[in-house]
């Protein structure tokens, strides 16, 4: 038996679009896994689909806006007729809003409500509660489903600089916990994956300078990770593959998969 064959799933993979997402939806695919890539962004998402067919696998873009319902439910409808009914959902969007991440300056009692509740909307509301509205129920009704909700180092110890990202990424593993137990009868296991450092395109200004070398606060991350580096998108497949697949993780359901190098290891 195969435990990381994926033929015959179909996975959404909500935020493929952007970089670490993308090595997802990539890695579901060579798992054999048929995949809907879903963004904003439609020529990340074409170029991502493209990838996936130079590596002989099976994809569509679909676009879509996670943080409008209806935009969502339009995709799912169109997955459905277009691939078949989605067994296996990845929620990948999500970001920090840099108003208050990157300011270091900025005072706790000065963050805006507006920004706070912007970082809520990226990470919790379109990062996976709406997303798992509107995928969720139909996994439940057949009995069968894996969601993956992309977590973070932060939720598990608040980091400076990214306050509000933090407290709605806590929140995602709170949910996913929650989810889990709901759903956990119904044959629909979920779990969330914890990338530790990761360069991307939403933090390379936090740590990387202009010239490419690393800025004080990656230096500090580098000397707080047992391994010495950051790490490397092709690094969260593995992880995905395995939670993804039913017969590898098929009693896990409430987890936080964690890949930081052993970040959250580190003490003194």
């Amino acid at each position: 038996m195969n435990l990381f064959d994926l033929h015959d799933e179909v996975a959404v993979v909500i935020g493929a679009t952007g970089s670490l997402g993308g090595a997802i939806a990539e890695g579901l695919a060579s798992a054999g896994a048929k995949v809907a890539v879903l963004g904003r962004n439609s020529a990340k998402g074409k170029s991502c689909v493209a990838h996936i067919h130079k590596l002989k696998g099976d994809a569509a873009f679909f676009s879509a806006d996670a943080v409008v319902r209806d935009s969502l439910e339009e995709a799912h409808s169109q997955i459905v007729k277009a691939m078949g009914a989605p067994t296996i959902l990845v929620n990948a969007a999500g970001g920090n809003d840099p108003k208050v991440t990157v300011n270091s300056e900025l005072k706790f009692e000065d963050i805006a409500i507006k920004d706070w509740q912007n970082n809520f909307d990226l990470n919790l509301v379109g990062g996976v509660l709406l997303p798992c509205q509107v995928f969720g129920p139909g996994m439940v009704e057949r009995k069968k489903g894996s969601i993956i909700n992309i977590a973070s180092i932060s939720a598990h110890i608040p980091l400076s600089r990214v306050v509000a990202y933090s407290a709605s990424k806590a929140a995602v593993v709170s949910l996913t916990q929650f989810l889990a137990r709901e759903w956990a009868r119904s044959g629909v296991r979920v779990n969330s994956l914890t990338p530790g450092f990761f360069p991307a395109e939403q933090n390379k200004k936090l740590l990387f300078n202009d010239d490419g070398t690393p800025t004080p606060r990656a230096q500090s991350i580098l000397a707080h990770t047992p391994m010495g580096r950051l790490g490397e998108k092709h690094e969260l497949i593995g992880a995905a593959i395995f939670l993804a697949s039913s017969k590898a993780s098929g009693f896990m359901t409430g987890t936080d998969l964690r890949i930081d190098g052993g970040f959250l290891s580190q003490t003194i």
